[in-house]
């Protein structure tokens, strides 16, 4: 299992505490220092079941500067989402969590983590 971290982040620490309370094999990255690339962010979004649209946290400075809440959630504006969450990660919403059945859960709450564990 890989969890996905901003360390600064509440809910990221949160998850991180609650792994440990569970004993959990884990490992961290922190995304805004190793930043995914496109083909990651491609199959974890495979992996949630999500569109990129889905996993932008669009209240971020970035995303009101690239005007993301006027793109179009389409099909064809797939890649140009994706392109923005790997050029400023800080728009991908946190913490993730990559299952070792082959499943991804944002992770925001201890009910998420908890399924995530179940799933590993």
């Amino acid at each position: 299992m890989e969890i996905w971290i901003n360390p600064a982040c509440s809910k990221c620490r949160g998850a991180l505490r609650l792994l440990e309370e569970e004993g959990a094999d884990y490992t961290v990255r922190r995304y805004l220092e190793d930043v995914p690339t496109a083909d990651e962010l491609r199959d974890v979004l495979a992996r949630l079941g999500l569109e990129p649209w889905e996993l932008t946290r669009t209240q971020e400075a970035a995303a009101k500067e690239l005007g993301l809440k006027e793109w179009p959630r389409t099909a064809e504006a797939r890649e140009r989402w994706i392109a923005a969450l790997a050029a400023h990660p800080k728009l991908i919403q946190r913490p993730v969590i990559t299952a070792d059945d082959g499943t991804a859960l944002v992770a925001r709450t201890d009910e998420a983590v908890r399924e995530a564990l179940g799933r590993s």
